[in-house]
């Protein structure tokens, strides 16, 4: 204390290093010379006479006795002011909303991901699976060498295709007796077996036939796949290549039609008729194969995919997840931006934002930032790339880098993002959102990477798990308003009632009773209540607001001093005669009580303009506190005796005391009648 002192006064003092120092034996030192320094005072003062010997004589016991009593209702007054079961409530709100979000599929790694994605302002989604069913099939094949009715031109031909399918694929099937074949591993390579399979094709003997030399998997740069190996229908060394048709139809100069090999000069044709397919949103994957000679060193398969041979496309389609188009809906009118980000191509990703209801029709007329690909998006300037991520609806062709600037420029606007992510590349983007959304049906590195794994993969979970991170929210809100409110009526007895004559308007055992009911209780109450849809037709809250609004204050002092204001009074009513019985304390007790039971019901409908009483039934855990709190308090009274400083009360007394502070709940009804009717009569009038 001297030397804070010093350096306050500023005298800068250095301080002893074992003062400075906050170890364990530091401390305890300090406290050692503290007890000698004490100790050698109280000695001196009894050798000088200064110290009576009689320790009853320092301070007469009346006195002692008031001062231990007034220090216990100080302690009583802090506990009670001090919100102590905020941290509980928040813990079980928390708690509570993880257990209830994994049965709508979200599975919650991060506890505080419950609370912050019902204030995310931007959801970044993917589109296979989470959009989309992710039950791939193909729709339609181009192979030129091929007649229409999908035979072969002649026998070779379709063994290369076939091979080309096979063997640059790591998907499988899984069969089952009298069961259908089920894809395992990529969908989109799924769907190419299956495919083989309804043609009565055993992929598994073309792959087993053709001997691997090298594999360059997929990337979302590179955007196509390469295997390497010694072909069982050429007998020669071959290069496989599919992917992004545009990209691989760049690096062909040929193209085996059922005449054999041709120059290919057509290339804006067949884009053009690619092109169709992807305006119907569906996904086209270009295959084509290079003979390579068995002596070249080449090892690099990005180089030796030059001048290859197309053998054709597939149209593949993906069924839009019927959910979806109203779950976008519901962002929209909640406040939340969507945009779709996806390695697709630009016509499949616009088809599918406008089939969801997120790419209009003007759209296609704007010329600003509403759609980029990933590599216009690379190419903008930082500057540049702020602005257009403010109108951004979808980013097509993104690769994992894109991604993650998208995220890092929207959180540097301001926004809170949640993103959607399967591949292990997402997982960057993943960890520097807000939420880190993982699918459950993606990588492990991707799944510890995210803060809430999508068990169903659909964006319909995205909006459950919104829906709950604001209701959450909103309960941590009515615990606060319950408990503030009943924290200005308590302490403002406690400090008023000296000063009217009645020295302990409530005792210490009294108070603590109501800290049980607005710390413990309510929290229990509060914290479990269901979440309302009503959540979403407000816009998302700003993460730095402070948890207590505006309105919530206005309440909190309005009722808070409206039963202040009552409670004196009826102090004084009952003092009238200048005498306050047991009898009467025992009555204002159960007054005081009964006024927070009601008013626990009206903080249950903050944020709704529903009655308190609908959705009781939902809410059990509601209704056994709040008949815990109302047959506590009468068994209290009844038989709390000197303990509680009460006496019983007939049932008259009971019927009055609940009746009339009933008043609370019905006042508070009507307002949120009057609020429903303007508001019934407001949208009458937008009509």
């Amino acid at each position: 204390m001297v030397y804070d002192a010093s350096e306050l006064a500023g005298n800068k003092l250095v301080a002893p290093k074992w003062l400075e120092n906050n170890s364990f034996l530091s401390w305890l030192k300090t406290v050692g010379i503290g007890l000698i320094f004490l100790t050698i005072g109280l000695g001196l003062g009894y050798l000088l006479g200064l110290i009576p010997s009689s320790i009853n004589s320092w301070v007469p016991s009346s006195v002692a006795k008031a001062l231990l009593h007034y220090f216990m209702v100080a302690v009583t007054i802090i506990v009670v002011a001090v919100p102590e079961g905020l941290a509980m409530s928040v813990t079980l709100s928390l708690a509570y909303s993880m257990k209830k979000m994994a049965a709508s599929n979200n599975l919650v790694r991060r506890m505080h991901a419950c609370e912050t994605i019902g204030s995310a302002t931007v959801i970044c989604s993917d589109k296979t699976g989470t959009l989309t069913q992710n039950q791939m099939r193909v729709y339609e094949v181009n192979f030129p060498s091929l007649n229409s009715q999908l035979l072969p031109a002649f026998k070779d031909v379709k063994d290369l295709i076939v091979e080309a399918i096979a063997v640059n694929s790591t998907a499988d099937l899984e069969k089952k007796l009298l069961q259908p074949s089920r894809p395992i591993g990529n969908p989109t390579e799924g769907a190419l077996l299956l495919w083989l399979d309804s043609q009565d094709i055993d992929y598994i003997s073309y792959r087993g036939n053709f001997q691997i030399k090298s594999r360059m998997p997929f990337s979302g740069h590179q955007k196509y796949m390469a295997t390497i190996g010694i072909s069982s229908v050429t007998g020669e060394d071959v290069l496989y290549v599919k992917g992004a048709p545009e990209v691989i139809l760049e690096r062909c100069s040929q193209i085996l039609t059922e005449q054999g090999l041709e120059s290919l000069k057509n290339k804006a044709a067949i884009a053009s008729v690619i092109k169709e397919y992807q305006r119907r949103g569906m996904r086209a994957l270009g295959f084509a194969y290079h003979n390579v000679s068995q002596h070249s060193s080449q090892t690099n398969l990005d180089e030796i995919a030059h001048d290859m041979t197309w053998l054709g496309f597939v149209a593949i389609s993906d069924p839009l997840r019927p959910e979806v188009p109203d779950a976008i809906q519901a962002c929209l009118h909640a406040g939340i931006q969507v945009k779709v980000v996806t390695g697709d191509n630009s016509e499949t990703a616009k088809e599918i934002a406008r089939q969801i209801g997120l790419w209009q029709e003007e759209d296609d007329f704007n010329s600003g930032y509403l759609h980029l690909t990933g590599q216009q998006f690379a190419q903008l300037s930082d500057e540049e790339a702020n602005q257009a991520v403010l109108q951004l609806k979808v980013l097509s062709r993104a690769r994992p880098l894109d991604k993650l600037r998208l995220v890092k420029l929207l959180q540097e606007n301001g926004e809170v993002v949640a993103v959607t992510g399967d591949g292990t590349n997402d997982a960057a983007a993943l960890k520097q959102a807000q939420v880190g959304l993982a699918m459950g049906s993606g990588t492990a590195i991707t799944k510890e990477a995210s803060d809430i794994i999508l068990l169903d993969d659909s964006f319909h979970s995205i909006v459950n798990a919104v829906v709950w991170g604001r209701s959450l929210y909103l309960n941590i809100q009515r615990f606060i308003l319950f408990q503030l409110t009943i924290n200005v009526v308590a302490l403002g007895i406690a400090l008023i009632g000296p000063f009217i004559g009645v020295a302990l308007p409530l005792t210490v055992t009294q108070m603590l009773w109501v800290n049980l009911i607005m710390d413990t209780f309510a929290a229990l109450a509060l914290a479990t209540e269901p979440p309302h849809l009503i959540v979403m037709q407000h816009s998302p809250r700003n993460p730095q607001a402070f948890i207590v609004t505006k309105a919530m204050a206005q309440n909190i002092f309005t009722v808070g001093l409206a039963f202040l204001i009552f409670l004196i009074g009826f102090l004084r009513y009952i003092r009238r005669d200048g005498e306050i019985t047991p009898y009467e304390l025992s009555v204002f007790f159960g007054v005081f009580v009964m006024l927070q039971f009601w008013n626990l019901f009206n903080a249950r409908c903050l944020g709704l303009k529903q009655s308190a009483l609908k959705g009781l039934s939902k809410n059990k855990g509601f209704l056994a506190i709040a008949i815990t709190i109302f047959l506590g308090q009468i068994l209290i009274i009844q038989f709390g005796g000197s303990v509680f400083r009460t006496v019983p009360l007939s049932l008259v007394d009971w019927i009055n005391v609940i009746v009339g502070t009933s008043t609370v709940l019905w006042i508070g009804e009507l307002c949120r009648l009057i609020m429903r009717l303007k508001l019934k009569n407001h949208l009458r009038q937008s009509y």
